[in-house]
């Protein structure tokens, strides 16, 4: 089998999985304030009689009703760390290249950069495609740390967090770049769940994505080079 038919068997085998713990949609009645972050419920519709059966709701529930104040501080600094990890990374592989004359560490940062952007392209396409609302939409006992827009499936943050992890690891494998590659985007996968904004679902599919585009991306670096 192909790289390119893993990647497409995998992002369909997942898409089939997703389809079975499908949660309800926003219900009827159930309103979200932007201004304090909390949610209204004027009323109580007959869909949230199966409420919280799904795999994906009972996970975010547990999330909800467990969190503590430092947990949700690390989770939501760590959550905030993706668009920074995203940039710095290869914009510092850029200027090291450049400085050290080192043409194989611009063309990694091209790499990891290429990865990042293209897997992140993917999650907005498909995104704009499902339209699953987000967890607290759909679901009155999922409260939010903080009120996101746009849609859930599947996260850009797991997609662009592990495609930029996974691209520096293939890069650069070794344990001193693996292993806190891996922690980082591990961290910020976890915290979108934490903070109740993805489904569980979202980011297994959103870290498939981007490792895939990454694992992708190196086998064409490697036939360039």
């Amino acid at each position: 089998m192909t790289s390119n038919a893993r990647f497409i068997y995998i992002l369909y085998t997942f898409a089939a999985l997703f389809a079975l713990y499908l949660p309800a949609q926003a219900q009827e009645g159930i309103t979200v304030t932007a201004t304090n972050d909390t949610l209204v419920k004027p009323q109580l519709p007959v869909s949230t009689v199966i409420a919280g059966r799904t795999l994906d709701d009972r996970i975010m529930i547990n999330f909800a009703d467990n969190r503590t104040p430092p947990k949700t501080d690390f989770y939501y600094f760590m959550s905030k760390t993706n668009l920074y990890g995203n940039a710095l990374v290869p914009a510092s592989l850029l200027i090291g290249g450049t400085l050290s004359n080192n043409r194989e560490m611009r063309q990694n940062a091209l790499y990891v950069a290429s990865s990042s952007v293209i897997s992140y392209a993917a999650v907005l396409l498909i995104k704009r495609l499902v339209k699953r609302p987000r967890p607290f939409r759909g679901n009155f006992r999922i409260i939010p740390v903080y009120i996101a827009g746009d849609y859930s499936f599947p996260s850009g943050h797991a997609s662009s967090s592990v495609s930029t992890a996974t691209a520096l690891s293939m890069a650069y494998p070794k344990w001193y770049v693996i292993a806190p590659a891996a922690l980082w985007a591990g961290s910020v996968t976890y915290s979108r769940m934490y903070l109740g904004l993805h489904y569980p679902s979202d980011v297994t599919t959103g870290a498939l994505m981007g490792a895939g585009t990454a694992v992708y991306f190196n086998t064409i670096r490697k036939r360039v080079q």
